[in-house]
């Protein structure tokens, strides 16, 4: 072993010039958020990083950010339960081809407790001001304690924001909304203790939440009022019809991984497929369309048909999986009322055409403010706030971080595959890409990054341009824009497998900039590599000397050609 008593500390002003190449430096992180983002950060974050501070900030009570907070009846993931877990975490006993809420929230609860998580998340603590600090190169970040109304400071080397699109619920814009004087409940803010036996209910809405809401109250409710504003396109089940698994299908999951495992990538597969539909004029979208409509026709009321079935394109909004909506929205006990709400009063509601509505609850799922533009400040430098700056247009670069923000990072941020991908394998490919950066500011002398403005442009012309050819610009309501006829800012352009293969890839270095604490070089260090410098018999010095050439390849295609083999399993 080379001692490195041998090199005179203290030589140079740079600590890194007296440490071997690569040394890691402490890093503190400051993640916002424990939902299924913030939870992949933190698992990847401990399985590959030492000397690291990572403090999560969660304003609930416990982990699960969407799936912790919606607790309505019904509510459930639309996409099947085998596809909704990490690729790596496989879960054997879900009880229903598509899971229910609380038994998903569950799955991140034991993935936390498993992987001992919950040890960097402090619970019921709201970031409410982040700001960066020039002189230290740092974020300042103000923490609000829910239970006490308190305020904590706290700084960190790098800022993650994974408080994800889902997280902000919001009450209609309708004229006299809380002048209504029974119970009036959001879907994502559910009261427990709301009693519905024998009410009259209204649901204004008829997006995810209300889809799953009035089947599940349905048989309990004297009468059900659906106020719709414009009509959505319901899809069957995409890929089985809801059922429960049976105690059979559970012991051949568990014992027969290979048999799981085949279950997952099918139906994972399935889910790739789906883009060629929200491609303009594509046969899969003629084909689609065609066949919804049919669906439509067969399963609504003659009197509901033209009002409820879509002028435009299947995807302009996001497809949902409809399951028992349609034939409980034809029930005896359902009024569909299609059309805007002129306003709330006392007693119920008012539609277009004046006529009152009397009801006993009135329900919203209404969704969220999915604006993409944070809930709180978060200044930059030359006291730049995102908030303004966003105000217009969101311009986010690939879904993981901004321009002008340095060492500021989101996870599903906007420009993310959210129409296109499976949503674990997006988190986990987009901690992936922020670790990355990470592990260069950490062994490198790096003191800050952030995209470079003009390759956020870039970004936000291509995607407007691709947009065009797709269902999404259609002139219709989505949360994937801002207004009907607005950017479409929240997806990516291109398919889920197109997402996949770019972010498989290493960063685009070169779209970012760099500033350096002193030389860039000085991470070389002391002119040592690590394994020189410890117990010679500990490491193997020839770890390059093999009997085949088994690097991974040098050309895109044919690393992304091994990747997708059966039978080779070379990686990136």
């Amino acid at each position: 072993m080379i001692p490195t008593s041998e090199f005179s500390e203290g030589q140079s002003s740079n600590p890194r010039l007296d440490k071997p190449l690569f040394e890691e430096r402490l890093v503190k992180i400051i993640c916002i958020g424990a939902g299924a983002s913030g939870l992949i950060l933190a698992y990847k974050l401990q399985r590959s990083f030492k000397n690291f501070e990572l403090v999560v900030y969660e304003k609930n009570e416990g982990v699960g950010g969407t799936w912790f907070e919606n607790t309505y009846p019904g509510c459930a993931c639309d996409i099947p339960a085998h596809t909704y877990t990490y690729s790596f975490e496989p879960k054997a006993d879900w009880s229903a081809v598509y899971a229910n809420g609380q038994e998903i929230q569950q799955y991140f609860e034991d993935f936390a407790d498993k992987y001992d998580l919950k040890r960097f998340i402090n619970f019921q603590r709201q970031v409410c001001h982040a700001k960066w600090d020039e002189t230290s190169a740092e974020w300042q970040v103000d923490v609000l304690c829910l239970e006490d109304g308190r305020i904590m400071h706290d700084h960190c080397n790098i800022l993650v924001n994974a408080s994800g699109a889902l997280n902000a619920w919001k009450w209609p814009d309708i004229p006299r909304l809380h002048s209504f004087q029974g119970p009036l409940l959001h879907t994502a803010k559910w009261d427990k203790s709301a009693d519905l036996k024998n009410k009259r209910v209204g649901i204004i809405g008829n997006g995810s939440s209300a889809i799953q809401l009035l089947p599940a109250i349905y048989p309990d409710v004297r009468q059900v009022t659906n106020f719709i504003r414009s009509p959505t396109w319901i899809l069957p089940p995409f890929s089985e019809p809801q059922r429960l698994y049976t105690l059979a299908e559970h012991l051949r999951f568990k014992e027969d991984p290979k048999s799981h495992l085949a279950l997952r990538k099918a139906q994972t597969a399935e889910a790739f497929k789906t883009f060629p539909v929200l491609i303009k004029d594509s046969e899969q979208q003629k084909y689609m369309s065609s066949a919804l409509t049919q669906i439509l026709k067969d399963k609504l009321p003659p009197h509901l048909v033209d009002s409820l079935i879509p002028q435009t394109s299947v995807g302009c909004r996001r497809i949902t999986p409809g399951f028992d909506y349609l034939e409980k929205l034809s029930g005896e006990k359902t009024q569909v009322v299609v059309g805007d709400i002129r306003r709330v009063t006392e007693r119920g509601v008012i539609d277009s055409e004046g006529k009152e509505h009397v009801l006993d609850v009135l329900v919203c799922a209404t969704g969220f403010d999915t604006s993409f533009v944070p809930k709180f400040p978060i200044v930059g430098p030359k006291g730049v706030n995102m908030q303004t700056t966003w105000k217009d247009e969101v311009k986010a670069y690939l879904g993981v971080a901004a321009a002008g923000f340095p060492n500021y990072f989101t996870l599903f941020g906007a420009g993310s595959p959210a129409a296109t991908g499976p949503a674990m394998v997006i988190f986990e490919l987009q901690a992936d890409y922020i670790l990355k950066m990470v592990d260069r500011y950490q062994t490198e002398n790096i003191r800050s990054m952030a995209p470079k403005a003009e390759a956020v442009e870039d970004f936000i012309k291509h995607r407007d341009e691709f947009m065009k050819r797709t269902v999404m610009s259609e002139n219709c309501r989505s949360w994937y824009k801002a207004g009907p006829s607005q950017q479409i800012n929240a997806l990516w352009p291109g398919s889920g497998m197109h997402w996949y293969f770019v972010f498989k890839q290493d960063p685009r270095y070169e779209d970012w900039e760099w500033t350096y604490e002193g030389n860039r070089f000085s991470y070389f260090g002391n002119g040592f590599a690590s394994l020189e410098l410890v117990d010679p018999g500990a490491v193997d010095w020839a770890f390059f000397i093999r009997n085949e050439d088994d690097d991974p390849h040098l050309s895109r295609g044919a690393r992304i050609a091994a990747m997708s083999s059966s039978t080779n399993k070379t990686v990136f």
